[in-house]
């Protein structure tokens, strides 16, 4: 029975064209556990989930189920109808259903309004089989999780201790690292100061002994050696001081501190929209002959930055897809709205990627542009290697995404831009990243989001509920 017999993985391995994700994962799933997936976008959690869930197999490596064993997995992504809080409930109804042993989530709470998380977190607690969940929600890797897996380490060591005591781990680690680093930048000051003083003895010393062998009182070749020594000497502690931090900056790189964006947006001539990009009166969006919305007045400034919130199901994608004018829904009233063209969308699918590379996708949206100008506005957005430029949009990770979509939409910055939920499936660097970007966007912004701290964040200054 699973009751008892545990899962095992073993050096298991996933290698993806422009970069390898983890190599040599060994673990063990006990039955009981409540498992979180830590770490960056990218780093392998939503594979690691579908290797466990058998739907997948790892580059090299094995993973041993017992005979019995009852999984069901939800994935990030659902395809039906419905909001994302509406398609994740129905999905995980189905998966309950089937009584499972072992439970695997993949960024469970991304669509989710307030209620619906607090629901779940519950459920959660109650749930007498084993979890393994992929998230970046911060309450739930603290009062959910009761073992840590923090995929960004090599290799990955299981961490039982709790999500704030091991933040404040990796918090006592990084402060040792710099105060190391600091140590070894006085030890290298000293060690120069000390061969200066040391050449300026050999040099007096050989002014000196040139003298007296000019009066023919004593040959030396002592303030020479000495100076040789002296400069041998700091050699070697200067090779030993490099080497120390060489691998001190190696340790904090492996802490994965966030880089920090420096984005340019290109604003073309006379690209500034009109005073009033967004003005609905008395309007109403339906799908079919069904009322979704109505009694709808919005008004928004131009350079105006909206949020737009409410529960699941209530109408908040509706409303934007309205605007979009998406031929799926119908709407009435008077709406005043940007033309398609002059409307950036992202949504929490990251479409307007396309296929093809990063590379490509922005040649595509600034044909005008030089290879060399493509290249240094991606760099500005953290794509700088060859790999990454040149990778496959669908083989990026949700943050990847993101940051992807945000390089296309500085590049040709349009009169309004519509996020919806944005920082979904988003880890806390690239949700940093994402914030500021979008906290120097210089137009007009409508936000869907859950995320009361992000919105306020990126400067949001109005607010309509739905």
């Amino acid at each position: 029975m699973f009751l008892h017999s545990p899962i095992f993985l073993q050096d298991c391995h996933l290698v993806l064209p422009h970069k390898t994700c983890f190599e040599g994962l060994c673990a063990t799933i006990h039955h009981g556990a409540k498992i979180a997936l830590m770490g960056p976008n990218g780093c392998g959690k939503s594979s690691l989930l579908k290797f466990i869930a058998g739907l997948a197999s790892p580059v090299e490596g094995v993973i041993t189920h017992p005979e019995d064993v009852q999984i069901a997995y939800v994935p990030q992504l659902i395809h039906t109808q419905g909001s994302g809080g509406e398609r994740f409930n129905g999905a995980l109804t189905e998966a309950l259903a089937l009584n499972p042993d072992l439970l695997l989530l993949d960024e469970p709470t991304n669509h989710l309004d307030d209620r619906n998380r607090r629901s779940l977190m519950g459920l959660l607690n109650r749930f007498s089989g084993t979890l393994v969940v992929a998230t970046h929600d911060v309450a739930l890797l603290r009062d959910v999780a009761t073992v840590l897996w923090p995929m960004d380490q090599s290799p990955m060591a299981a961490y039982a201790g709790g999500y704030e005591a091991y933040w404040q781990a990796q918090d006592h680690e990084r402060e040792r690292i710099e105060q190391s680093l600091s140590q070894l930048s006085q030890e290298k000051r000293e060690a120069h100061q000390a061969l200066m003083r040391e050449q300026s003895r050999a040099q007096k010393s050989r002014q000196m002994g040139e003298k007296h062998i000019q009066q023919r009182k004593w040959p030396t070749v002592v303030s020479a050696g000495k100076a040789r020594r002296a400069e041998e000497t700091s050699g070697r502690k200067k090779t030993n001081i490099q080497k120390k931090r060489e691998h001190l900056l190696e340790q904090i790189d492996a802490l994965h501190l966030p880089e920090v964006i420096c984005p340019t947006f290109h604003l073309s001539p006379g690209g500034h929209g009109p005073a009033t990009p967004v003005h609905i009166r008395d309007g109403w969006v339906a799908y079919g002959q069904e009322r979704i919305l109505s009694a709808i007045h919005v008004s928004v400034g131009e350079g105006e930055r909206v949020g737009i919130t409410g529960d699941n199901g209530s109408g908040k994608t509706t409303l934007i897809k309205g605007i979009l004018e998406d031929p799926h829904v119908t709407r009435g009233g008077e709406w005043f709205v940007p033309k398609a063209a002059h409307v950036g969308h992202l949504d929490q699918h990251y479409q307007i990627l396309g296929s093809g590379s990063v590379m490509d996708a922005l040649a595509k949206r600034v044909p005008e542009w030089s290879h060399a100008q493509l290249r240094a506005h991606l760099n500005d957005f953290l794509f700088r290697k060859n790999e990454e430029v040149n990778a496959s949009v669908d083989t990026l990770s949700g943050g990847e995404k993101a940051r992807a979509c945000l390089a296309l939409i500085a590049a040709c910055p349009p009169h309004l831009l519509i996020l919806d939920e944005v920082t979904n499936n988003l880890d806390l660097a690239a949700r940093a990243h994402v914030i500021q970007i979008l906290k120097t966007y210089p137009g007009t912004m409508l936000l869907i989001s859950h995320d009361p701290d992000f919105l306020e964040a990126v400067g949001v200054n109005r607010w309509f509920a739905v």
